[in-house]
């Protein structure tokens, strides 16, 4: 009589071998569609090795790998599982859709269809190359992280041995010319041009220029500032949001800012105060106080940075 098989969820004898670096513990596992599927792990120890495997096992059985990754894998598979997998994190919104940006324009359409055994340091430093001159390096830079993240989960599989992206060639972003701030006089031309201009003044731009150059918030910071966020008494304004516009639910505020430092009070000098008394409304109520004080010039509500 032969012996049983595996019941569903369940793995069978661990084996422990030595690898080039330390132990892989192997066992046979039959996943939840019926499939009997070896899975391994590596380790520096034996126990090491025997405690990552158990961990993998723990996953599966709880349903959470019901998809084989192994060096046959496509990238453009792997994504899927990944990005599925960081829409569970707690992450921005924006970073979420920049994330997906960078998979559907940059990496799927050049990588996609590569095999995860394929992707050697060279493949993915060429990639991010030809990335930096078309996009430039901040977007390269971006496209490096999703890489990375996407090997870091095929290495938790044991699909890949190492993520190719911590041997790539560095990315700079370094400016080719460092920033000049306007003088007191440029910033009184600016002003004066914008407040003579019919389409500037039509679009309420005179006013939210002055706020940022009073403030040096990012444009949707100011954006997202609400009346309630003002108090000219003590010519201050508390920094709680930025505006961001999403593919799928359009303009949003964002509860906080880019960071934990960027949740701040300001001081605002006088004459941005004067500026900001000039366009309050005459009743400051409940309704009016959750208002943006630089709406959308026409109908109102959120504007677009």
């Amino acid at each position: 009589m032969g012996r049983p098989g595996l019941v569903l969820g369940t793995a069978g004898t661990i084996r422990i071998y030595p690898a080039p670096k330390g132990y892989k513990a192997v066992t046979r596992y039959r996943d939840w569609d019926g499939k009997v599927r070896q899975v391994k792990r590596h380790g520096a120890t034996k126990g090491a090795a025997r405690r990552n495997l158990a961990a993998a096992i723990r996953d599966r059985s709880s349903g959470n790998s019901q998809i084989d990754i192994n060096g046959e894998t496509k990238l453009r598979v792997l994504s899927e599982v990944w990005f599925d997998e960081i829409q569970g994190r707690d992450l921005s919104p924006s970073t979420v859709q920049a994330y997906r940006d960078r998979l559907d324009k940059q990496i799927l359409p050049s990588l996609g269809e590569l095999r995860l055994r394929e992707l050697s340091v060279g493949v993915v430093d060429r990639h991010l190359a030809a990335v930096k001159i078309t996009h430039g390096p901040s977007l390269a830079k971006t496209t490096r992280s999703v890489l990375s993240g996407l090997f870091t989960l095929a290495c938790r599989y044991d699909a890949i041995a190492t993520n190719p992206c911590r041997d790539v060639g560095r990315i700079s972003t370094k400016p080719k010319r460092p920033p000049t701030a306007l003088t007191i006089d440029e910033l009184r031309r600016l002003h004066q041009w914008l407040s003579s201009d019919e389409q500037s003044v039509e679009r309420d731009l005179p006013d939210l220029v002055l706020f940022l150059t009073a403030t040096g918030l990012q444009i949707g910071e100011a954006l997202a500032v609400q009346w309630r966020d003002l108090d000219l008494d003590e010519c201050t304004v508390e920094v709680r949001g930025t505006v961001l516009r999403l593919r799928a639910g359009g303009l949003i505020i964002k509860p906080s800012p880019k960071s934990a430092a960027g949740r701040r009070i300001l001081e605002l000098p006088s004459w941005a105060v004067t500026m900001l008394r000039q366009r309050q409304p005459d009743d400051l109520g409940d309704d009016l106080s959750s208002q943006q004080v630089f709406p959308a010039p026409v109908a109102g509500g959120l504007r677009d940075r």
